[in-house]
């Protein structure tokens, strides 16, 4: 027997706003931040550690202490549960942490309640997997097509698949789930990075990180826009210079279009050929991405970072409104809801490519996207998951990408969880606002920033 003892919720905020890295044309000066759930046993695990479960959604910094507050209320549920009976029906411990009609009217199934909802089950997941001593992708492609369905939240999804469906469609591809496996084994899961395209970085910066990226093997690469139209386009020149033609580039608008300014702007860059246009316009206008779709054809429509439950994703695929789906693993609740929407996509015929450019989202999208393939789309077709090079440090089982080129990229994860416990010393440096890092060094990083920002004083002799 292993019970939940404790729970701590820290809010963790990274300074990426001192070098613009995830600037965009919306979010201008993010702090790459968490609230960071740990669910606390007494037991061990199958490695003879503490048994823990470690969980969080990502945020950009200012509010992240209201989510981690929301988390609080919902993990205190938990203390003194048996894991095993946890683990034995995690569809039913999903709908026990939904079930607090208070906290859900706050919602529901939205905003500060949802995102801390991912926070405590992304946690509960790691728990249930450490203790199973798989990875979580592992323990969810172990289940039978009928237990991996139970665990998804089908809840007014019926009007666009039943559970029958869901089952049958899993069904088809169980045969061959360990063709995939071993598939994935040697190539790794593909991926696309948008390390290089921060709308915050300057020209060269811009040049040398997209070069960098081609000399890495990079075969997608994604930028973004939405500022300056001029920008756009002269960031977008530079792009195609140093990546060439035959490499994919997505660009990413961040919401900030209306839908007429957004089809007239996606045309004027079509000529750079993007794959993908990401986030064009609000992102609960189901028809007005529809609109974008049909008219800005063959640029395909990206979107779902900020698409906050599942109901909002079967809209989307019901109104034909998108090419690609961009789940995102700290906006839904967690695994239970990200089923749901991955056998959605797999009846739509959408490809999901998950969005993952937040600190603790590639560690946890990795095992999503790979959980589509061997599982439930069985299919690699049009399917490129992000990758941000920042912040993976901070994790004890950080995701790995080796050979960034064509049919590699993800490692397979291999230790036991869902990739998302962070380390002891990083959460204790960052966190908000009494960590070492706020306290101690961060008004030295701001100075010393801001003075490297400013002109050298010119020679005497010039003066």
């Amino acid at each position: 027997m292993a019970r939940i003892t404790s729970v701590d919720v820290e809010d963790v905020r990274f300074p990426t706003s001192l070098t613009a890295d995830g600037s965009d044309a919306m979010n201008t000066d993010a702090d790459y931040s968490a609230a960071y759930v740990v669910l606390r046993t007494d037991a061990t695990d199958t490695l003879g550690q503490p048994l823990a479960g470690h969980g969080l959604t990502f945020t950009i910094g200012r509010g992240t202490d209201l989510v981690a507050e929301a988390a609080r209320q919902q993990a205190a549920t938990l203390v003194g549960r048996d894991v095993d009976e946890l683990a034995a029906d995690m569809g039913a411990t999903y709908r026990t942490l939904t079930s607090d009609t208070q906290l859900r009217w706050l919602g529901p199934e939205k905003g500060v309640v949802h995102l801390s909802l991912a926070a405590v089950l992304n946690a509960t997941w790691d728990l249930v997997a450490r203790r199973a001593g798989k990875p979580l992708w592992r323990l969810l492609a172990d289940l039978t097509p009928a237990e991996l369905v139970a665990v998804a939240d089908l809840r007014y999804l019926s009007d666009a698949l039943t559970a029958d469906e869901a089952v049958a469609l899993l069904e088809a591809k169980e045969s061959t789930k360990a063709e995939r496996i071993s598939h994935l084994e040697r190539t790794g899961y593909p991926v696309y990075t948008t390390s290089a395209g921060w709308l915050g970085y300057d020209d060269t910066t811009l040049r040398r990180l997209c070069q960098e990226a081609v000399d890495a093997g990079y075969g997608h690469l994604k930028l973004k826009v939405g500022a300056d139209p001029e920008d756009d386009v002269r960031r977008l020149t530079i792009a195609r210079e140093v990546i060439g033609p035959d490499r994919r580039l997505m660009i990413d608008a961040n919401q900030v279009w209306d839908v007429p300014e957004a089809i007239d702007r996606v045309r004027s860059l079509a000529r750079f050929d993007p794959l993908w246009i990401e986030e064009p316009t609000s992102p609960d206008d189901v028809l007005g991405h529809a609109a974008i779709r049909r008219a800005v054809a063959p640029v395909g429509v990206a979107t779902g970072e900020h698409c906050h439950n599942r109901v909002m994703f079967k809209q989307l695929f019901q109104a034909g409104a998108i090419d690609y789906c961009q789940l995102d693993t700290g906006r839904l609740a967690s695994v239970n809801e990200i089923v749901a929407v991955l056998l959605l996509a797999a009846k739509f015929g959408v490809p999901v490519c998950p969005h993952a450019g937040g600190v603790g989202l590639c560690e946890m999208v990795q095992h999503v996207s790979v959980l589509d393939y061997v599982a439930v789309s069985g299919d690699l077709t049009d399917r490129v998951t992000e990758y941000v090079d920042h912040l993976h440090e901070h994790f004890t089982d950080p995701c790995v990408v080796t050979d960034a080129g064509a049919g590699s990229g993800y490692v397979l994860p291999s230790l036991p969880g869902y990739s998302t416990q962070m380390h002891p010393a990083s959460v204790a440096r960052f966190r908000f606002p009494g960590g070492s890092y706020w306290t101690t060094e961060h008004d030295a990083a701001v100075a010393a920033r801001r003075g490297a920002r400013q002109p050298s004083p010119a020679p005497a002799a010039a003066r």
